[in-house]
């Protein structure tokens, strides 16, 4: 099994930053896909940002041009950088970790292991 837990989760200012980080332990994988989804109380969980085992990268598009995401492949970390943003930001951000690649979509179905999940609000 695969444990994750995130952390950098805050309260910030519109057009702040953020840093959140998730780090895995337990299994390792070989080919992978992690990354963040957000949740609100009035949406589905959604993708925000993947990045598989070969360092493809995916975003959705409310994201595009504000955020980061990176890993450090040795321990099978991710982080996710979000600068200038938006009240629409607000949610509950949650890491998550598939097997195979990221195959150019979200599909949280096909996660098999989820963080907690940190709060992030934009006012």
């Amino acid at each position: 099994q695969v444990q994750l837990v995130e952390s950098g989760g805050a309260s910030v200012q519109a057009g702040g930053s953020l840093r959140l980080s998730c780090v895995a332990s337990g299994d390792t994988i070989g080919r992978y896909c992690m990354g963040w989804f957000r949740q609100t109380p009035d949406k589905e969980r959604e993708g925000v940002a993947v990045i598989g085992c070969d360092d493809t990268t995916m975003y959705t598009n409310s994201v595009k041009g504000r955020c980061t995401i990176s890993q450090d492949n040795t321990k099978m970390s991710v982080s996710l950088q979000l600068d200038n943003l938006r009240p629409e930001d607000t949610g509950i951000y949650y890491c998550a970790v598939r097997e195979g690649y990221c195959y150019g979509r979200f599909a949280k179905n096909e996660y098999h292991a989820w963080g907690q999940g940190t709060q992030v609000t934009v006012s």
